[in-house]
This record gives structure tokens, sequence and C-alpha cells, in this order.
């Protein structure tokens, strides 16, 4: 099969094929993320395409020195095509806000891409790049109306063939005028005979042809790799499955992970159903594929495992699995960098834009009305001391100014952001090495994350901020319609 032949089948394929949601974060396939480029900030939305090639919608927001245009250009991450970009496509300016912009670009191979943002303003010319996982999830069967219009104009198309070369056997010899002999319509019923078998054995052929392109396209499916979790005394241990022989087709080995913010692997742990006990932690990797961690006093039952990891080549995934803590294990204290938080069961009520901690400070959420799946909102958290005054001595928590999960009650959702937005800190380094993007920090008792809730429901918001050594968890619940 020739490159361009699979080409014209996977652009076919955008026409037939949905898929539902994924990538590092479990179920939330959009990008949300905040970057500066010089004295430029632009609030940059990324909606990958459902299938793989396929069209990513592009939306920014521009803040700070006015921004007079915007080219945005997708390359991948890394390699040898990373140091060649096509050419940019230039984004559109609102007629009712010159400062917000929209573009679409395609993502043409599995993979970490980047988006690259080209702009221009009163500050002059800046460059910055958000990172973007393309990959499709999921395949659906023809719709029903769709195939039998097909199917009939295909019936069409092969009975009409049939009968141009049953008239030209019949009559392309013939005079004007002259009526065929017996022989020759006898000739011609036998060459559209022949013709209709040959194009039956097209047709059968065909179809082999598109089931092995399909089956090739399902296995090109993004899920995310294996992982198993045992538990012996309170000793962890999360092995993840070897993917290939030595890397898949994405590039993921189960040995190839880069440090973000300092860890291999950010570990969520959520008890389950009730989500009434949630720690984050960071677990070490001591063997290929072999990830350990010693585990706090943890309340007993089942727990949910969402594990971060960046692959070498910025490709970046959460490892899922789930373990059972019984009762009594005896837990050793918590890291300084872990955090945990027991808050109210779902089935006790709605936690509301005010939380306390068990020391007295309060996590307080300027929550907004009304919230809405597959919009973009900035969401703010201030964290007050138990005097109701913002709390002092704050300091960066993993290289933050905080960290946040957004959780969907029934786990379809898993989403771990920071203030700069949902990508990795290992792939925004990766995006933007040598183009002086700026990726400023500031440490105060307010953070802000920019996120959108991909699908309705009730979700659990898990917030960390640190202040005086100590890391304070703020929980939250959202109804999203």
């Amino acid at each position: 099969m020739t490159r361009a032949l699979r080409l014209a089948i996977q652009v076919l394929a955008v026409l037939i094929f949905s898929t539902g949601f994924a990538k590092a974060h479990v179920g939330s396939k959009d990008v949300f993320q905040t970057i500066s480029a010089g004295p430029y900030t632009l609030y940059v939305t990324v909606r990958p395409p459902n299938v793989i090639p396929g069209v990513a919608t592009v939306e920014i927001r521009s803040t700070g020195a006015h921004v007079s245009g915007i080219r945005i250009t997708p390359l991948p991450l890394t390699g040898e095509a990373a140091k060649h970009p096509p050419a940019a496509d230039t984004m559109k300016a609102s007629s009712g806000d010159p400062s917000f912009f929209n573009g679409g670009v395609w993502m043409m191979a599995t993979g970490t891409w980047q988006v690259r943002v080209q702009v221009e303003g009163d500050a002059g010319p800046q460059t910055a790049s958000v990172p973007v996982l393309a990959v499709p999830i999921t395949t659906l069967k023809m719709q029903n109306t769709m195939g039998f219009v097909l199917g009939a104009l295909g019936l069409v198309l092969v009975l009409s063939m049939a009968a141009i070369v049953a008239a030209s056997v019949r009559e392309s010899r013939l005079r004007p005028g002259e009526e065929p002999t017996p022989t020759m319509r006898h000739g011609g019923i036998l060459a559209m005979v022949l013709s209709l078998g040959v194009m039956l054995l097209l047709v059968i052929l065909g179809g082999k042809w598109w089931s092995v392109e399909a089956s090739d396209y399902a296995e090109n499916v993004f899920s995310p790799a294996t992982t198993s979790a045992s538990l012996v005394g309170n000793q962890l241990d999360l092995r993840v499955q070897k993917v290939g022989s030595d890397f898949d087709r994405r590039g993921r080995s189960n040995s190839d992970y880069l440090p973000d913010h300092g860890h291999l692997m950010h570990l969520y742990a959520i008890r389950e159903p009730e989500m009434d006990a949630a720690f984050h932690m960071h677990p070490v990797l001591v063997a290929e594929g072999d990830f350990q961690l010693t585990l706090p006093q943890m309340p007993p039952g089942e727990y949910r495992l969402y594990g971060d990891v960046v692959h070498a080549t910025g490709f970046p995934e959460t490892l899922m699995t789930s373990v059972e803590i019984p009762a009594g294990m005896q837990g050793a204290a918590l890291d300084a960098e872990g955090a945990s938080a027991m808050p109210l069961a779902l089935s006790q009520g709605e936690l509301g834009s005010s939380y306390k901690m068990p020391d007295g400070y309060t996590m307080a959420w300027e929550k907004p009305a009304t919230l809405t799946a597959g919009t973009a909102y900035t969401f703010r958290f201030r964290l007050l001391d138990p005097a109701g005054k913002p709390a002092t001595g704050m300091q960066p928590y993993l290289g933050m100014a905080g960290h946040a999960a957004f959780v969907k009650t029934d786990g379809s959702v898993f989403a771990h952001t920071h203030p700069e937005g949902t990508a990795a800190m290992a792939d925004l380094m990766l995006a933007n090495e040598g183009m002086g993007a700026q990726m400023t920090m500031e440490v105060s008792a307010e953070v802000s994350f920019p996120y959108g809730f991909p699908t309705a429901g009730r979700y659990r918001i898990f917030v960390q901020m640190k202040h005086s050594g100590t890391v304070e968890t703020g929980v939250f619940d959202a109804e999203v319609r």
C-alpha cells in the first residue's frame, strides 16, 4: 500500500469515524494553556481533532501589549520534522472582540505535536509554542443511512459500467442506422456478465483491503499502557507492561520517562466510590516498568489510581489502575512533597465554594454561577489563614504556585493541571526550548487554573497550595451542565 493511498484512506476516515476523549488526561482531550510571549500574554485553547489526520481548532485571547495579528503552525514536538515547520496559517480576529482570535491547523499523524504561535503587535514579533497530544481514541461504524446511500450509488455505478461494456461490445462496430446481429447481442450479454464478475471480484477485494485498513486504524486507537498494582505491607508496586518490542508506534516505552516537576510520576489515589480520601504522591522508578512507593497511613478501601508520566518523545500519559488498602495497614509519614485530603463523602452532600482544612486554614473558590461543558474557564482559588486573611509565607508547590486535579465522580475524567494550564511542564520546556518564551510564576495566596469541563455531570476538584512548609489541599464540588 503506497503512502498516498494510506493517507487518502485516513482522510476519508475523518468523515466516517468519530472518537471520544483521551490523552494524558483521562477523558479531557482539549488543551487550555496560558503562555507569555514577551509582553504578550495569551490564553490558548486547542481542541485536537477526534481522528487523525484531522483539524485542530485553536482559540487565543490576548492581553498585555496590543496584538495586531497571530499566525499558527502545527509541527511535531520532537525530531527532525520539528526543525522544519510548514507555512503558518493566519488566525482570524473576532469582529466583536479584536483581542480574540480563532483558526485551525491540520495534524497529520498520531503523536505529540506543538502549535507554534507567532505574534505581531506593538511590542514587535514574538513566538511561543503550546504542546498538543493528537491521538485517535475509538471508531464508530458507518451510519446506516450513509451506508444505504453509498451502497445504492455503488450498485448503480456497477450496473451502469456493465451496461456501458455491453453496449460497446454490441454496437461499437455498427455503422449509423444498422441493427446489431444476434451474434453481437450474444457478445454484448457475455461481455456484461464477464464485466459484472470482474467488478464483483474488485468489490470483494476492495472490501478486504478496506477491512485491513480499518483494522490497522483500530490498532492505532489510543489506550493507556497496561498497569497493575500490588501491595505488600505498605509497599505499593506499580508495574507498567512493556509496549511492543521496545517502543510502540507512538514512541512509548515503559522505561523512557522524563521528570515533570522533579518526579517521573505524579500519582493521585482517590478512594471509591465516595471520593472521601485523596492522596497526591510520587512513586520512584526502581526498574524497567516498575514504580514503587511506601504508602502513608490511608483509610481502608478501594482506591482508583491515576499516574501521570511523560515519555522521552514528549508523549504524556495517565496510567490507570486500582488497589485495595486493607484495614490496619501501618503507613509511613507522608513525604514533604505529598498531599492528602479527607473531604465529605459524595453521598453526604455537595462541597461548596469554601473548604476548611484541619489546621484552621480555609481555601475559597470564586465559583462561577453556572458551569457549562465545553467552555473554557479560569478557576481562581484563595488560601486564607485561621483569621480569614490571605495566607502568608506562600511557597511554590512542586515548582508551581499550585496544582489542581479535576475528577469526574464516575472516574471518566481526570485532569491534573497547573496555573499555566493542562500541558505537562516537560512538554512545555520541549516546545519552547530556545524560543525565549516566558513561563512566569508568581506565588501568592491566590492561584488560578485554566480548564474546561469536557462533559456534563458532577466533578470533584482537588487543589494544592503550600505555605510555610505545609501543603494544604482544598476540595470542591462542581455540577456541570
